[in-house]
């Protein structure tokens, strides 16, 4: 993912803001008990996750979900998605297994929620075709889409009127940095049960706004391909250990990288780390022996 990219991630602040206050009042206030957490990539296929298939490997949607609980699924941005397909997908991945599909850009890019009621209903009732492996499909707007447009989005939160948990990622600095318009925007997300996405990304601190609308964080966290990033990844570890004290429900974070080389790597990093930390069981995925090209277990 180049969003975000920067010659010197060496240079950057990576220091993670303290929380909202909105975001502790949220959280208290819903608070349920256990929390699900819930660790995956961008994509599964091969070209991105370099070295992570064992040879001759065929499905690898199936061998990816054996060894991660959940995927942005970022294909349903280029083009419709039949809803066959979707539970195709979802009968291939076992029990537990979420997918979280990416809304299409002719919803956000083309039309950018000007009278989209309607494709949005096709999203909507398409993918819920994945029954209970549908996680939280998620609407990422132009980096151009900006508050004049506050009004659309307030209609895409009326429109949303499905038993599907959604997630919005509003990229322009003015979403979160104007008071007034946060203000409004972080009340009607709350308001609508619709998850403010935190980015983690070097060249945009401005989209770590740490503000939870929902008992349900969804992040994006983009690495620099730096040794910096373990650090990131510790600090990251102790932000959700204080989320969950605090009473979140789920965490979904997906990791990215400017230059997709090792994801895995970082994933075995960060997975046994947060286990450890805050009492969670996911599955550490395992990596290849790089003389015999099979998967071995580092758990």
């Amino acid at each position: 993912m180049k969003f975000g990219q920067v010659a010197n991630p060496e240079e950057i602040d990576f220091t993670i803001p303290p929380d909202h206050p909105d975001t502790t009042r949220l959280l208290e206030a819903t608070r349920t008990g256990d929390m699900e957490v819930y660790v995956g990539c961008a994509k599964w296929n091969k070209k991105e996750l370099q070295g992570f298939y064992p040879k001759g490997t065929k499905d690898e949607l199936a061998y990816y979900s054996s060894q991660f609980n959940a995927i942005e699924l970022n294909a349903t941005f280029r083009r419709r998605i039949a809803p066959e397909q979707y539970k195709k997908w979802a009968d291939d991945t076992p029990d537990g297994f979420k997918f979280c599909p990416k809304m299409g850009q002719f919803i956000s890019h083309i039309k950018r929620l000007a009278d989209t009621a309607e494709p949005v209903e096709l999203f909507a009732t398409s993918a819920s075709h994945m029954g209970e492996k549908l996680g939280v499909p998620y609407l990422q707007m132009h980096d151009n889409f900006g508050p004049e447009h506050f009004a659309r989005v307030e209609q895409f939160a009326e429109d949303w009127q499905y038993d599907i948990p959604v997630a919005l990622e509003l990229r322009k600095t003015d979403w979160h940095t104007d008071p007034f318009i946060k203000s409004e925007l972080y009340d009607l997300l709350e308001r609508s049960g619709i998850a403010n996405v935190l980015v983690d990304t070097a060249g945009r601190r401005d989209l770590m706004h740490m503000r939870l609308t929902t008992p349900t964080a969804f992040v994006r966290w983009v690495g620099a391909n730096h040794d910096i990033d373990y650090a990131r990844m510790d600090e990251w570890i102790e932000r959700i250990a204080a989320w969950k004290a605090a009473g979140l429900s789920r965490l979904f974070f997906f990791l990215h990288q400017n230059v997709d080389i090792n994801t895995v790597v970082y994933a075995k990093y960060f997975i046994p780390k947060l286990n450890e930390r805050i009492g969670t069981n996911v599955h550490v995925p395992e990596i290849l022996d790089q003389e015999d090209g099979a998967a071995k277990s580092h758990q």
